[in-house]
């Protein structure tokens, strides 16, 4: 069953900061704000909410189909996803633009300062869907703020459930257009911070938010997710990672695993434990898609982590 997965297929440009931000970043003085960060470590990765989602649900044998925008150095990528079997046939390539691309850097605390440059994905808008064939379930991720706009209505009109991401992209919208993203949408998905900016824009409370969907998740780092469903909250446990490398694409893998829960109609509680297990297996490898594993070692981890089965599949 193919998952159309739109947002962002992008370069992540990503460096290290040996120290930690807090301690060169003087709270009196962040009206002028000038301050430079030496980063003797660099490296570059395939990344994108949209390509790093993609990844981990075809590594958990679904079929996701990528939806993004990209730029005339997309070539690499394309060879990328052409190798590991990934579609990107709804992938439109504007020779004109840049494919975009993130920088970031993290301190020793995995804090994050981001700057993203959109290139491409600002036309996401003239992107099409309507040749793929199949479609059980979508997800809207950050993009094009048009392009996110045209998603939820088209989605809607064809009546292929989908999970609303909104991500960095929230500031794009009104607290308005925030609504009926979300009224048109089956699933909302967002961690803490997008949830408190989310509340504060719409003047909706999580439990008003909850109502208007199917199930509303929240993530929360180190100390799990919530979901939201059917008046009920269910905590989910942060599984415990080997080792804590990279927070890049966290939250990229624990949406492949809803999307692959939700696909095979697994309840919330293993569907937000394998999210859970995905996030920690990816945060103890640096990137957001250099994390490998199967199904067999998957089951092994998931019962290590809470102590019960994955389901087969």
């Amino acid at each position: 069953m193919p998952t159309l997965i739109c947002g962002s297929v992008a370069y992540d440009t990503i460096m290290v900061f040996p120290d930690r931000f807090k301690h060169h970043i003087l709270p009196d003085k962040v009206h002028m704000l000038s301050v430079s960060f030496l980063v003797p470590e660099m490296r570059r990765e395939f990344g994108g909410c949209a390509g790093n989602i993609a990844y981990n649900l075809h590594l958990l044998g679904g079929e996701p189909v990528i939806m993004a925008t990209v730029g005339q150095d997309f070539g690499p990528y394309a060879e990328r996803l052409d190798a590991l079997g990934i579609r990107h046939d709804c992938t439109r390539v504007l020779p004109t633009h840049f494919t975009p691309q993130c920088f970031i850097t993290n301190d020793l605390d995995d804090n994050q300062i981001t700057a993203f440059h959109p290139g491409a994905m600002s036309e996401s808008h003239d992107n099409r869907f309507d040749h793929v064939e199949g479609l059980t379930l979508a997800l809207i991720g950050p993009d094009g703020r048009e392009g996110m706009l045209a998603r939820t209505r088209e989605l809607k009109a064809a009546g292929i459930p989908f999970v609303f991401d909104p991500g960095q992209g929230m500031p794009l919208f009104s607290g308005e257009e925030l609504l009926g993203c979300v009224a048109a949408a089956d699933y909302l998905a967002m961690n803490d911070y997008e949830a408190a900016l989310m509340t504060d824009k719409t003047g909706k409370t999580l439990a008003e938010l909850a109502a208007m969907v199917r199930a509303l998740i929240v993530t929360r780092g180190a100390d799990g997710s919530t979901i939201y469903v059917d008046g009920r909250e269910i905590a989910i446990p942060a599984a415990r990672a080997e080792a804590v490398l990279d927070p890049t694409g966290c939250g990229d893998a624990y949406r492949a695993g809803l999307l692959f829960g939700i696909e095979r109609g697994w309840d919330w509680e293993t569907t937000g434990r394998l999210a859970s297990l995905l996030g920690a297996l990816k945060i103890a490898q640096r990137g957001g898609q250099n994390h490998r594993f199967d199904r067999a070692s998957l089951a092994v981890a998931y019962r290590e982590a809470f102590g019960c089965e994955l389901p087969a599949w």
